[in-house]
């Protein structure tokens, strides 16, 4: 691993569902994410980005199950290392956002509490030390009069401040890097731009590596720099985010950012058919059966990754 590396993500698969009949919900995912660099992972619903995220933590719900690859942090496969290691990375040197703030907060202990104690399992130091330093971190967050709101349980905190009060517990150990799965789902547009705001200006403050993952382009192109595109399981084009939204190559990359860009006087533009239910792994590519550009070798041969420009590669039998 070169220095300027974070993590690396090296063939990762996983699956997750019956064993008689898992879906095949990570297949070989590749990317590096550089110290201080921010990446977006983009894809419709079912492409594979959270279970990707969850993966990576060693967090897959009880049916998942990791069946290769390896996930380099800082030079360490976290996929070998002990529970109690993981355990202490996770939401220290690592942490993740989750995309549902109000489920994931627990609705029987105050926001303030349950922030606190993520501070105290990691850090140590009093009660007393933690609470304060909860509070200093819902008040950085931009909570109004943060002393009572952390008293405050999450059925009494609007969707925004949830979401706000989950960034506060996820950098309140300042981790080297965040993964935020859909922070804005759910949000109107003004709260969305004010959260996004945020985690821009938490991670350029304190250095912390950075991957977004959205089904957004606009929220993928106002935060990050590198753009990770999945489909199915599967990475389909990677790169310099600038890079890839002037010369997209995937037909699926032009699809998705086609559907963001309507032209005027035309019907909106729409992907037709549906991702694929991944019960057995397609032979060829996975895009196959919505592609317009689909040759009769698309749907026998896997297509190869290749590199079409300085760190711009590219899933496709047509490059």
């Amino acid at each position: 691993m070169s220095e300027q590396t974070l993590l690396q993500l090296r063939e990762l698969r996983a699956v997750v569902g019956p064993r008689e009949q898992p879906v095949h919900a990570v297949r070989g995912v590749s990317f590096t994410v550089r110290r201080g660099a921010r990446l977006g992972i983009i894809g419709e619903s079912g492409s594979g980005k959270s279970m990707t995220a969850l993966s990576i933590l060693r967090l897959l719900p009880p049916s998942g199950v990791i069946r290769g690859g390896k996930v380099l942090y800082d030079g360490r496969d976290l996929l070998r290392l002990p529970e109690p290691q993981m355990q202490r990375l996770r939401g220290r040197e690592i942490s993740l956002i989750f995309q549902n703030a109000a489920a994931a907060l627990n609705p029987l202990f105050p926001v303030g509490e349950q922030i606190a104690d993520v501070y105290r399992h990691h850090e140590g130091g009093s009660p007393r030390q933690a609470w304060e330093r909860a509070v200093a971190m819902l008040d950085a967050m931009g909570i109004p009069d943060a002393p009572r709101r952390a008293r405050a349980y999450p059925h009494q905190y609007s969707g925004g401040m949830a979401q706000r009060a989950m960034i506060a517990m996820a950098l309140i150990c300042s981790p080297r890097l965040l993964i935020a799965d859909e922070p804005t789902t759910g949000l109107d547009l003004t709260i969305q731009a004010q959260v996004l705001d945020l985690i821009q200006e938490q991670v350029q403050r304190s250095g912390t590596s950075l991957v977004l993952i959205s089904h957004d382009i606009a929220v993928i192109a106002e935060v990050c720099e590198e753009v990770v595109v999945m489909y199915a399981g599967e990475v389909v084009e990677s790169g310099p985010l600038a890079e890839v939204l002037r010369n997209p190559i995937n037909p699926y990359t032009r699809a998705l950012l086609d559907c963001f860009e309507p032209k005027e006087g035309r019907r909106l533009p729409y992907i037709a058919g549906r991702v694929p239910q991944l019960y057995q792994e397609p032979k060829g590519c996975a895009f196959f059966n919505r592609c317009p550009q689909a040759r009769e070798m698309c749907r026998e041969i896997h297509p190869p990754t290749v590199e079409v420009a300085p760190g711009h590669r590219v899933a496709c039998h047509v490059v």
